[in-house]
């Protein structure tokens, strides 16, 4: 196993490492949905719950594969989170990551306009900002990746010509594609069965792994 795959396993969801700044980012995380679920209620819309819920969603499904990656390769995660953290809940996921995802989706919501019928240099704004969001996260990605706080280990995923746009896709274009399938379903019942299933997934196989198989990771 790689030197940053070992780091991350030490300590891996041991709560030891919980520090305290998580409290306040937990609940400005509540009040953040608390108000949404409350204006939902109010107007009947649900699109930015549900596109919060959505992104978190799939983003655990990503980090779960790439756990699998980890345990079947025994050698490295496409991407690792070695470095501080008040919690690491997967080799490549943490719970200020979580944080962050648990509220990207109700900020790609609110940045559409009423409807989201525009377009943005002739592109549909859904689609336009699904672009420019992906691109920001891709750039801090690789902040965090120079900076050693999330470490790349494959070749065909790293700081190239062939990895970047990978990583784009993959990484996070995928998050508001979902977001875009979801918000775009007919009904309520139709779009919280969608959200239901990106949840699904990732829970079976980590039920399986963990439960089942007695991996790690």
């Amino acid at each position: 196993m790689t030197d940053a795959t070992i780091q991350a396993l030490n300590g891996l969801r041991d709560l030891h490492m919980l520090k305290w700044y998580i409290i306040p980012l937990l609940s400005i995380v509540f009040y953040i949905y608390t108000k949404e679920i409350k204006l939902a209620r109010k107007t009947g819309d649900w699109n930015a719950v549900l596109c919060g819920a959505t992104i978190l969603g799939v983003d655990f499904w990503n980090e779960t594969w790439n756990g699998w990656v980890m345990h079947l390769t025994q050698r490295s995660a496409f991407w690792t989170t070695p470095g501080d953290t008040a919690l690491r809940t997967l080799v490549g996921w943490n719970i200020e990551i979580i944080f962050m995802f648990a509220i990207l989706g109700i900020i790609y919501y609110h940045t559409l306009s009423e409807g989201a019928r525009e377009k943005i240099l002739g592109i549909p704004e859904m689609w336009f900002w699904a672009v420019v969001y992906s691109a920001v996260c891709v750039f801090i990605e690789c902040l965090l990746n120079l900076g050693g706080h999330l470490v790349w280990e494959y070749s065909f995923w790293n700081l190239s010509l062939q990895g970047i746009p990978l990583i784009f896709l993959v990484g996070y274009f995928q998050f508001f594609c979902a977001c875009i399938w979801v918000i775009t379903r007919p009904n309520l019942k139709a779009k919280v069965g969608l959200v239901v299933f990106f949840y699904s997934v990732p829970i079976l196989m980590n039920i399986l792994a963990f439960g089942f198989l007695g991996w790690n990771y």
